[in-house]
């Protein structure tokens, strides 16, 4: 397994776990996250930031995690599966009520200096609302 791969399953497995803190120790300062049909953040404050609301209202796991590397390791691919719990009513979404839903995803992402410098997150948002909306 190459260095960019480790780094990407490490991200994903603090994820997992729920590890904020280690996710964020995995990201250069100046990380540049793109959200799904959204703009775009940049540092770590604004990802602490993005991921407290993300715990405020959704429990995830990602299922199936498929990492791919170019060979300089300076970008690699990430396609899963979200089996999530819709905790909390998120602004502009519909109401929560507990809803559970799959859906397929993926992010980019680039690697400077042993570090994630960029994810970008993809996942159809259309095909969420019609599942938490019944």
């Amino acid at each position: 397994m190459s260095a960019t791969e480790t780094l990407i399953r490490s991200y994903y497995d603090a994820f997992n776990a729920g590890d904020t803190k280690a996710m964020l120790a995995l990201l250069t300062e100046d990380v540049a996250h793109d959200l799904n049909q959204g703009g775009r953040e940049t540092g770590i404050p604004a990802f602490r930031a993005f991921m407290a609301r993300m715990n405020a209202h959704y429990r995830e796991q990602l299922r199936g995690i498929v990492v791919l590397t170019e060979p300089s390791g300076q970008r690699a691919a990430a396609e899963f599966t979200v089996n999530g719990t819709y905790l909390a009513t998120d602004e502009g979404l519909p109401e929560a009520r507990g809803q559970t839903y799959t859906l397929p995803a993926g992010a980019f992402f680039e690697v400077r200096d042993g570090r994630i410098a960029r994810v970008s997150n993809f996942y159809n948002l259309a095909d969420w609302i019609a599942q938490v909306r019944g």
